[in-house]
């Protein structure tokens, strides 16, 4: 109880932190208590996510919020058995757009126009390039551009869980395909990317909670050209 105490005074405090104090405090938690975090947390989680910059701001991605303790069973299954799916309070999927077409740049070209009460016309330049990437790629090179799009917001949203205090584990360990069958995303033109758990973290049952954070040092990372 008295280190729980003390967890839970930290994690108050954790909302002053910058952040980069608060990404140092956070880690990938493996092992969560179940406790809640509030649904006032997790829209404000959300609306970082939603202000995530992406390609051309089109956002091709959607992220499926799941509470529900027999579907994150159910999801877990699907994901190695993971304990933190289902200690978890919330979970976030990242799930991107299968394809991409003309249809969804009209509606984003005016709703931009709307939006910000200019001409449709004046945006001509911005719809032609979406046009033009619409019309000549695959769907496989889109649905990886669209990907690459959804990472942009699961980082965005890993941070933000950070400055709120909020435990996150990043998920690439499970069966896309068969989490995309037990949501039915392939029937709203989605695929599942990644998953991120939204909790609080377990010390007494996760090692790695105290475990030094290994990064490579920034000067073999960052290369400085003259």
């Amino acid at each position: 109880m008295v280190l729980a105490w003390h967890y839970h005074v930290f994690s108050q405090k954790i909302k002053k932190m910058n952040l980069l104090e608060a990404l140092n405090w956070r880690y990938a938690t493996k092992r969560m208590t179940g406790k809640k975090v509030s649904r006032e947390t997790v829209d404000r989680i959300l609306d970082a996510a939603q202000l995530a910059p992406s390609s051309a701001g089109l956002q091709p991605y959607n992220i499926i919020l799941v509470e529900n303790e027999e579907l994150r069973k159910k999801i877990q299954a699907v994901a190695f058995n993971q304990p933190q799916i289902v200690e978890a309070s919330h979970l976030l999927i990242f799930a991107a757009w299968n394809d991409v077409t003309e249809k969804e740049v009209t509606e984003y070209i005016n709703r931009m126009a709307a939006d910000r009460k200019i001409p449709v016309e004046s945006l001509s330049y911005l719809n032609g390039s979406l046009m033009n990437l619409v019309n000549n790629k695959t769907q496989e090179e889109k649905y990886q551009w669209t990907a690459r799009q959804a990472y942009i917001a699961f980082g965005i949203a890993i941070a933000a869980a950070a400055t709120e205090g909020v435990d996150a584990t990043p998920m690439e360990g499970f069966n896309p395909a068969a989490l995309d069958d037990l949501l039915g995303l392939k029937e709203k033109g989605l695929r599942s990317v990644t998953i991120l758990t939204l909790g609080y973290r377990d010390t007494e049952n996760d090692p790695l909670h105290a475990a030094k954070k290994i990064r490579r040092p920034k000067e073999h990372m960052v290369l400085e050209m003259d």
